[in-house]
């Protein structure tokens, strides 16, 4: 592989806003066919942007955590939909970049390769020679539509007659899709189920997950790379996080777009910019958008000092990226409620994307990571001393 040319922070960002107007203009196609639109897909693959968590030697930019945040919450201001299937696809390439080389060099031999991944272990692994015998069923596989790599949580027998859950890095050709994406919200996404029946996976496809989420990357092939310097869980609760932020300010950007022209309707306003009660919501609005960012910045920071200095992650700032997502989660939400609300009957319209971003919105809200009452709940056993009742952190 020749040497790689690392696109800057700022580089990135900018093509992220640049495909903003590519990614508003085909939400409402994605969102019909229940998957990304063909152009969305094209830009996003020709965009560069999929390679920041593919490693250097594969032609990869490793960025590091706040980069990534950036970039996904400028895309999610373009459509929710397309940002947050990026979102999987970056965590799913950071995730088998700690595979084998072999490994590896398979799948990044093209390094805008599209993986998706699952984290909940709703398979089985059971040895035979070789590898393993997969069977399972995973739902909300966002992103599988379009991708070439399943990367997906499993279970296997231990010694001990208990089961250790796993990651399986499976050919999406060797999976079955079931097209049962019929959702409210994220509906661009395409994340429907996909089945393994009877599928033998190799030996060196087969990642332990526990020190995955531990940070211990056991295989990792790249030990001087800061970005997988962190356990699993606060890189994943920042990337999903930022999809939230900005949805938050895509919203503001919505409603600030339609606000010119607008009147309140049986009321004397002629203007609704005019009137105080906009004024009130979109100030108080601005504060939760500002604040689902301070949250996803925060964390992000904190991982990638710890990448540069090396420093051991204690329990407590592990509980503390998913109280982040929790709150970036709860703001966003807020914010949207207060743009949706004031947006009036006509922004019902199917072509007003407010509604499609409150939808997507809360779609993410009631996500089982992101939940922000699930969230607080770990958070604050934990901080009163409690253990935590969660092997995700």
């Amino acid at each position: 592989m020749d040497a790689v040319t690392v696109l800057s922070r700022n580089e990135l960002v900018k093509r992220a806003a640049e495909l903003g107007p590519v990614l508003r203009e085909n939400a409402q196609s994605s969102e019909e066919q229940r998957r990304l639109n063909a152009e969305t897909l094209e830009s996003l693959s020709g965009s560069g942007l999929l390679r920041m968590r593919v490693p250097h030697r594969f032609g990869g930019f490793e960025s590091d955590a706040r980069t990534v945040a950036d970039v996904l919450a400028e895309l999610a201001r373009g459509d929710g939909s397309a940002a947050w299937t990026a979102s999987v696809w970056l965590i799913s390439s950071w995730m088998v970049g700690l595979f084998p080389d072999p490994v590896r060099e398979e799948v990044f031999a093209d390094p805008d390769v599209r993986i998706s991944g699952i984290l909940s272990p709703t398979a089985m692994a059971v040895p035979v020679e070789g590898g393993y015998r997969v069977n399972g069923k995973w739902a909300f596989n966002t992103g599988c539509l379009h991708s070439s790599w399943n990367v997906n949580a499993a279970v296997r027998p231990a010694p001990d007659g208990q089961f250790e859950p796993v990651m399986v890095l499976i050919p999406m050709s060797e999976l079955h899709i079931v097209d049962d994406w019929h959702t409210a919200g994220m509906r661009g996404s395409g994340s429907v189920s996909t089945v393994a029946e009877e599928v033998f996976v190799p030996e060196e496809r087969l990642l332990p997950m526990g020190p995955v989420i531990g940070g211990a990357h056991p295989l990792q092939q790249d030990p001087s790379a800061p970005m997988w310097r962190a356990p699993f869980m606060p890189i994943a609760c920042t990337t999903v996080g930022a999809v939230a932020s900005g949805l938050a300010q895509g919203a503001r950007d919505a409603f600030m777009a339609r606000l010119p022209g607008r009147k309140i309707t049986y009321t004397d306003y002629a203007e609704q910019e005019a009137a105080p009660v906009t004024h009130l919501q979109v100030a108080d609005a601005t504060v939760r958008v500002d604040e689902a960012a301070f949250h996803v910045a925060r964390m992000a920071d904190l991982i990638d000092d710890k990448a540069v200095t090396g420093q051991a992650w204690s329990l407590e700032e592990r509980g503390r990226a998913r109280l982040d997502l929790g709150a970036a989660c709860l703001r966003a939400k807020e914010a949207v409620d207060v743009f949706a609300g004031a947006s009036g009957g006509s922004s019902l319209r199917l072509d007003v994307p407010i509604q499609r971003i409150e939808r997507d919105i809360r779609a993410l809200h009631l996500h089982a990571i992101m939940h922000p009452n699930t969230n607080f709940e770990l958070y604050g056993r934990m901080a009163c001393g409690l253990a935590p009742n969660t092997q995700y952190l």
